[in-house]
């Protein structure tokens, strides 16, 4: 659940103790966050200078945190320690503290990861090609036996032409997410876990179709013995064992096909979270609800009576931006929208019963020292007390007015800045300075079609790589980034757009969406205006908007169904 505004692909898994990440995930909202030092976690101990200076991105998994995975600038993969059931994927059953190669996957770009406490792991490829290995009693690597997978197997029976962007682990079970929305499940069935409609085990990837037939799905989680998955309109389905209530459906009886949960109509659900018998979810206004077991407070409601119904929690908190949930501790997280950690549940041998801010030093942290469903990966630096790295110095020297040689004026307001800087860094900068500079340019700039705040953060922009700002300042640097042609920043600037999106600014984000050629963020706007159609109305935003974009809504509205009774 931690995730880096340096492009980072999230991956959801199940039993991981620790987690780090290292691209964006397309569905996801990302933020800027400190760089692990890899070398502080133990089993990394175990690696030499050269091996750690190598890695790109890393998970650490197991029961005990006592397995690993990781990948090298140069696409290699490598695995080290216990080897459980044959979770490292080398090909035997022995462990290993020396990192051994995965020669099958390297080169190859993962997108998504996931361990289960059989254990299996489950990996998905940028192709869309599906890796399984480890425990298989119940066909959960889904290759037709129950034979151990010694070494990772390429899944392919009724994927064919299928493009895997998910996975997801259960103890015995397994979930896959295609590009097109389809969700398929196999592995042990005994509680109806693969939605198949009955009760045998299944061998192979079976597409679950009942009621999730003709519907786009865009997330996939296990419980322990359960499956959830969000449909892109928001609606939650859950199907599996359920008695605890972990599928939140009002009851506590097991459902052999999916089920859509009742109790969350009227919202619409961006993320889920399972944990071993709970459940959260995450609305697209940052609204946090939880239900099932509660036996170590992991529901955050106060009390450790279980809920058979999603309930509101942390609702005196600010919005909500990630949740995570854990099957091993019975832990549930949320990060708010200012960066706070709030953890509740089994807590270091504590229940804690409401949600308490963490005190650790970063976030990583928080998640590396409690178990979370979440396997993440991220772009790792070795850190070292002794000196800052070069990113560090160019942060610190942002905005410097004794090493600065160039200074923009901006609302009568100066920025000091460094001409090597914004040459190296922009193309805009580099052409403007292609002239003769001390003949023929200022040393003062003055900037008038931007505001302070928005240059500012631009400027800062190309000395972090990580943009603060509100949803509305972010529309004006929105533009500025689409004036100097800065598709990476205008990418940034539309997941702070996404993150910061309410029924009050929603059709005021969209116009701008629209006003500067922002597809993706524009399908967000419209989406969440039409799942909040009748607040949004009610809005002077909406009411003070051009004619012709407002009929245009009307018209594109209509045709997703919007006004049907």
């Amino acid at each position: 659940f931690i995730k880096n505004f340096v492009y980072v692909s999230c991956f959801k898994g199940t039993h991981s103790r620790y987690l780090l990440v290292s691209k964006p995930h397309p569905l996801r909202l990302q933020r800027s966050v400190a760089m692990v030092d890899v070398s502080k976690w133990p089993l990394f101990t175990l690696l030499s200078a050269q091996e750690l200076a190598s890695i790109r991105q890393a998970c650490i998994f197991g029961a005990s945190a006592n397995e690993a995975i990781y990948i090298t600038h140069d696409d290699e993969v490598y695995v080290l320690g216990l080897n459980c059931s044959n979770c490292l994927g080398t090909g035997d059953s022995q462990s290993t503290i020396v990192a051994k190669k995965l020669d099958c996957l390297t080169g190859k770009k993962l997108v998504s990861l996931s361990y289960g406490s059989g254990p299996h792991v489950l990996l998905a490829t940028e192709e869309g090609e599906l890796y399984a290995w480890g425990h298989n009693g119940y066909s959960q690597l889904g290759n037709g036996t129950t034979n151990q997978g010694v070494s990772p197997i390429l899944v392919t029976t009724n994927l064919q032409n299928k493009k895997v962007t998910e996975v997801a682990c259960g103890s015995h079970h397994s979930l896959a997410l295609t590009h097109e929305g389809e969700v398929f499940a196999w592995g042990y069935n005994n509680c109806g876990q693969v939605g198949s409609g009955s009760t045998a085990n299944q061998p192979t990837p079976r597409k679950v179709s009942n009621c999730l037939q003709n519907k786009v799905m865009v997330s996939i989680a296990c419980g322990q013995t359960s499956s959830m998955a969000v449909a892109d309109n928001g609606e939650v389905y859950g199907w599996g064992y359920n008695g605890n209530g972990q599928l939140g459906l009002g009851n506590n009886g097991n459902q052999l096909t999916p089920s859509r949960l009742i109790g969350l109509q009227g919202l619409c659900v961006l993320q889920i979270a399972s944990g071993y018998a709970h459940s959260l979810a995450l609305t697209d206004e940052g609204l946090l609800y939880a239900w099932g077991a509660n036996t170590y407070g992991q529901l955050g409601t106060g009390n450790k009576s279980n809920q058979l119904s999603p309930v509101q929690v942390m609702t005196e908190k600010e919005r909500i931006v990630e949740i995570a949930a854990c099957h091993s501790t019975h832990t549930s997280a949320a990060k708010t929208q200012s960066g706070q950690v709030y953890m509740w549940g089994q807590c270091r041998g504590q229940s804690i019963v409401l949600p308490h801010l963490t005190h650790f030093s970063s976030t990583d942290d928080v998640f590396a020292c409690f178990a979370t469903p979440s396997v993440m990966w991220r772009l790792l630096s070795m850190e070292h007390d002794d000196f800052l790295t070069v990113a560090q110095s160019l942060k610190k020297e942002f905005d410097n007015p004794e090493t600065s040689d160039l200074k923009f004026s901006v609302d009568g307001k100066y920025i000091h800045v460094h001409k090597a800087v914004l040459k190296i860094r922009c193309e805009h900068f580099r052409s403007m300075f292609q002239s003769h500079w001390n003949e023929d340019m200022k040393e003062v700039i003055e900037i008038d079609q931007f505001s302070y705040p928005v240059y500012r953060s631009f400027l800062e922009f190309l000395y972090t790589d990580s943009v603060d700002l509100p949803p509305e300042d972010a529309i004006g640097l929105l533009d500025l980034a689409t004036s100097y042609c800065e598709n990476r920043l205008k990418k940034l600037c539309q997941h702070i757009i996404k993150r910061g999106i309410t029924v009050e600014n929603a059709f005021s984000l969209l116009s701008a969406a629209i006003r500067y050629d922002a597809e993706d963020l524009e399908e967000f706007c419209f989406k969440f205006c039409v799942n909040h159609l009748t607040e949004v109305t009610q809005t002077a935003a909406f009411w003070q908007i051009d004619g012709n974009m407002l009929k245009e809504f009307i018209c594109r509205a209509s045709h997703c169904g919007a006004f049907k009774n």
